[in-house]
């Protein structure tokens, strides 16, 4: 059933309801053809190649060098006095080696072999790399390349694959959906499982590419300097009528700031998966909500199919939530909390499990679902301001819900990732125990400690380069998070940098405000400033921190230069740069054992329990988690007097489903599907829309909005307990716990598309 179109909603109130309208069209996905080189010894394969794209291990030695030297003439009794004080001499060295080397090889080299183990005995899949009939648009007919190997771009240029770790692309037109890529040797392919004990995540951020921030894009907000946030940047750009102004400047950007050889760039610097944050107007928007609605979507897909090509897993992260999760810029918009919090607090949670719901449903398909085997449902989250039980009450809804999309256990769906709050690790343990796949994602900077962080970090070259911040990483995160992964499960580091201090153009924000830094920032503006012991002191941090979080992605990938000055202001927060100029490694496993050698424990038992990965019990939650957090929607939320609870304005799932549309395919020689963006055909429920009659307040501005003073949701809602579908994975999710539904389809199998 379509949304009721006579609902009275103020039509300037951001976050009203987005009406039934005609179906918008995506652009077509480009495409892409590539061009194998013959570099020498570089990786090369031919279409037909039946074995994996790597390296043969040439002997390290010839003959000659194993030719034994003939002994001179003289006595025997010399010979074997010799050879005793030999055997003797000997021995006494290797007592001597055995000594210093024993220790090393277990805290640095053991780790790092024991990785390239693993990885070098995953096979590369049952079919052969780059198998098929070829790619006609290349002229070598190539489907794949290692180090060396040319790449062409959809847009004609080319580039040259730069992988010395072992790893190979792979696309051919012909199977756009295969998974056989490897970003390197201690990576298993994309269609081969990865193992959350053994496997470690080597991982970078997208920021800035998808959801707008002010020190990632600095001359979006030199431009507009009245904007604050990407809401008040797109009003900006929307007034802007004149040459060169305009929303379409963020879909400019969106096609030019990460490109193809970006994403082969960083598997050529030893990574193996993205975390791409993304936001939920992708979907669609509400009206009043200014910003570019439904464009970003075909160049997300178009990021997932580069991350394919070059063998990288993607943490897909949902960064953006309607009526704002935290009130930080990254949000959409600066200033209030409005999910699970105050009068609308419910009714932008609802809205919220459906773009969830509608993401699920995408990424759960086979094309996808070893592209991108974590799903971030919520990026920080403000805990404190929203309550510790609301939220988890909102983690056991939106888990019942995915998994009644997915299925249960180990390869169906995502890992569910699921922020810390800002209130430490600890406070997560035991966590819903019995869930299926949940991971706990922590950011850990110090950056924002507002502290004067004004200790050296330019103090040498060697190993007392860093100062004391190398130990600090070490000590303020490395236990933690080894004790989560105890205590929770699967823990990971979504996001960290080199910023142990808070330098940075536009870095908190593009308001003026006073460093807490005790030092001058125009050092750490300026990277072309840095000497031999700055970089050196940087590099020391990032190794540190890397090992202390052991599972990371460092944030973000790349900062757009200034317009004032024609450079990045914030370096101490861009991988790509500090590979260029030397203050990040240009291989991760060097930061193996480097907290160690600090003396600081990395103590972990190894060990996840079955269900946290999927395994025996996944899907079994304890009756008493559900017992305490089964209740949805809450029974009281912050901002509201629980007397007023009742009265709270909420949605009804009445409306038409926003599916979100699979790529659009070239002409190819064989049948292939791409899906149609909905997973599970049984899922028909319909999408949050407001109920016919009711007013509701801004959705973006409610803290100190009047509750309605009749009933207009809360009282029209029945509430229902998640304890009873916690284990039946096979059911139909609802949204919001709203038993009266009414499905809207396009056909049999999907809902209605109103892209």
């Amino acid at each position: 059933m379509e949304g009721n179109a006579d609902h009275s909603v103020y039509d300037s109130a951001p976050g009203t309801p987005l009406p039934v309208g005609e179906t918008d069209r995506f652009l077509e996905q480009p495409r892409a053809s590539f061009l194998d080189s013959n570099p020498g010894d570089s990786v090369q394969s031919t279409p037909n190649n039946s074995s994996p794209l790597l390296t043969t291990n040439k002997s390290e030695n010839n003959g000659s060098e194993h030719a034994y030297r003939q002994t001179k003439p003289g006595s025997q009794t010399k010979r074997r006095r010799l050879i005793i004080m030999s055997l003797v001499g000997l021995g006494v060295l290797a007592v001597i080696v055995l000594a210093v080397v024993i220790p090393v090889y277990f805290e640095v080299i053991k780790p790092k072999q024991k990785q390239d183990n693993v990885a070098s005995s995953s096979s590369a899949g049952s079919s052969s790399v780059g198998s098929g009939s070829g790619n006609p648009a290349s002229p070598s007919g190539a489907t794949s390349g290692g180090d060396g190997s040319e790449v062409i771009t959809d847009n004609g240029t080319t580039f040259t694959y730069k992988n010395s770790f072992g790893g190979y692309w792979v696309y051919d037109p012909n199977d756009p959906f295969n998974n056989n890529a490897r970003p390197n040797s201690w990576t298993p392919p994309l269609n081969t499982s990865w193992d959350w004990t053994t496997d470690r995540i080597y991982g970078v951020n997208l920021g800035g590419l998808f959801v707008i921030e002010p020190f990632i894009t600095p001359s979006f907000f030199e431009k507009y300097t009245t904007a604050v946030d990407e809401w008040t940047l797109s009003e900006a750009m929307t007034a802007d009528t004149s040459t060169g102004g305009g929303l379409s400047q963020l879909e400019d950007h969106y096609n030019t700031f990460i490109t193809e050889q970006d994403i082969a760039e960083i598997a050529g610097a030893g990574l193996n998966w993205i975390r791409l944050p993304i936001p939920y107007w992708a979907i669609e928007t509400w009206p009043g909500e200014p910003f570019l609605a439904k464009t970003s979507w075909k160049y997300i897909l178009r990021v997932l199919g580069w991350a394919r090509k070059y063998g990288l897993r993607v943490n897909l992260d949902l960064h953006t939530i309607p009526g704002s999760q935290n009130g930080y810029n990254h949000s959409g918009k600066l200033g209030q909390v409005n999910f699970l919090n105050g009068v609308m607090g419910i009714a932008n949670a609802q809205r919220t499990l459906n773009y969830i719901r509608i993401i699920t449903e995408f990424i759960t398909q086979q094309e996808y679902l070893d592209v991108v085997p974590m799903f971030g449902i919520v990026n920080e989250a403000l805990l404190t301001t929203i309550g510790s039980d609301q939220l988890t009450e909102f983690y056991l809804e939106a888990h019942d819900m995915i998994r009644g999309i997915t299925g249960l256990g180990a390869g169906n769906g995502p890992f569910i990732s699921i922020h810390d709050g800002f209130v430490g690790l600890d406070s997560w343990a035991g966590f819903l125990p019995g869930s299926d796949r949940i991971n706990i994602d922590t950011h850990p900077y110090f950056a924002f400690d507002d502290e004067p962080n004004d200790s050296p970090i330019a103090t040498g070259l060697g190993s007392d380069a860093g100062g004391i911040w190398p130990a600090q990483a070490c000590n303020a995160w490395g236990p933690d998070i080894n004790s989560s992964r105890s205590d929770f499960g699967v823990t990971i580091a979504g996001e960290f940098s080199n910023g142990y201090n808070d330098c940075g153009l536009f870095l908190k924000g593009t308001s003026s405000y006073t460093p807490s830094y005790g030092g001058d920032c125009s050092l750490w503006q300026d990277a072309s400033t840095w000497n031999d012991t700055v970089i050196a002191g940087v590099k020391a941090f990032a190794l540190a921190s890397m090992d202390a979080t052991q599972n990371w992605f460092f944030w973000t990938w790349k900062i757009g230069n200034s317009t004032a000055n024609n450079r990045v202001e914030s370096p101490l927060w861009s991988y790509q740069l500090g590979l260029q100029g030397g203050w990040i490694p240009t291989d991760p496993r060097d930061a193996v054992g480097v907290c160690a050698a600090q003396g600081v424990s990395q103590s972990w038992n190894q060990t996840f329990q079955a269900w946290q990965t999927g395994g025996t019990g996944a899907g079994t939650i304890a009756a008493t988690a559900t017992a305490e957090f089964g209740i949805w929607p809450p029974a009281q939320i912050s901002g509201v007097a629980a007397a007023q609870m009742a009265f709270v304005p909420t949605y009804t799932p009445t409306g038409s489903v926003a599916t979100l549309p699979p790529p659009t395919l070239t002409s190819t020689t064989k049948s292939i599907s791409e899906g149609n963006g909905w997973f599970d055909s049984s899922d028909t429920t319909s999408a949050a829309t407001a109920i016919a009659g009711c007013s509701y307040p801004d959705a973006w501005d409610a803290i100190s909005a009047t509750v309605p003073a009749t009933v207009c949701g809360g009282g029209s809602v029945t509430t229902t307990s998640s304890a009873t579908t916690a284990t039946t994975a096979s059911t139909s999710a609802s949204i919001a716990g709203v038993t009266s539904v009414s499905t809207t389809t396009g056909d049999d199998t999907t809902p209605t598309i109103i892209a």
